[in-house]
């Protein structure tokens, strides 16, 4: 579980550093770097959206969304991060812990590279592609941590867990993780990254976390017809 250590400890530093900075940047310019990375935010989401079969996309997200809305894992999601914040948090100073928490995981754990460099971390020892994502989280977590606080420090435990799986199981998952599939899932979690960048820079209500079970549907249908 190599990988997954070095990708939380890259978000942990990077969120350690962007609290160092919360609340010595005035709140205007808090605010326009927000919106700025909330821009880049959905730049990486399109890239990724653009991989996979549209139309399984679109059916999958559409199914996924009816699930998620519910089950209302957007709402419990949130209320865990609520919880952590009381637990974790003095008075209601934090109360964009939940926010930071659940975007931060899931811009975190959606996308290719979370997946291929996990199998390769636990397949073949090879760190190459987990380091760059590391880098690029840490770079993030500074951007986020400064603007939501701790809550995004806490989206490493999610990383952890989930990479780490991945790699632990790696030599069960490497002949369920197609080529097909894992551009299939990329292109899922790129409309959430998006969703994400959209709240972020434009102050929208996307529920994105009741995206999630499109994963599932998307990747029944490869397990069942390929």
């Amino acid at each position: 579980m190599t990988g997954a250590i070095i990708n939380a400890a890259a978000i942990l530093a990077g969120g350690a550093v962007g609290l160092l900075l919360k609340g010595r940047i005035n709140e205007k310019i808090t605010a326009a770097i927000i919106r700025a990375m909330g821009l880049c935010v959905c730049i990486i989401g399109i890239s990724g959206a653009l991989g996979g079969d549209i139309m399984l996309m679109v059916t999958s997200l559409a199914l996924g969304v009816l699930v998620g809305e519910l089950l209302r894992i957007d709402d419990h999601l949130n209320a865990f991060g609520l919880f952590l914040q009381k637990k974790f948090t003095k008075g209601d100073g934090e109360s964009t812990f939940a926010q930071g928490f659940v975007s931060s995981t899931l811009l975190f754990c959606v996308g290719a590279m979370a997946i291929v460099g996990s199998l390769d971390s636990g397949l073949r020892d090879d760190q190459s592609i987990i380091t760059a994502k590391s880098l690029i989280d840490g770079v993030a977590s500074v951007a986020f941590a400064s603007t939501f606080g701790i809550g995004v420090l806490f989206s490493a435990v999610a990383v952890f867990l989930y990479q780490g799986s991945i790699e632990l199981f790696a030599a069960q998952l490497q002949d369920v993780f197609s080529d097909a599939l894992i551009a299939q899932l990329s292109g899922i979690g790129g409309v959430m990254i998006l969703g994400i960048g959209a709240n972020m820079a434009l102050g929208a209500q996307i529920r994105v976390a009741n995206m999630l079970p499109g994963f599932l549907f998307a990747g029944g249908y490869y397990v069942i017809f390929f």
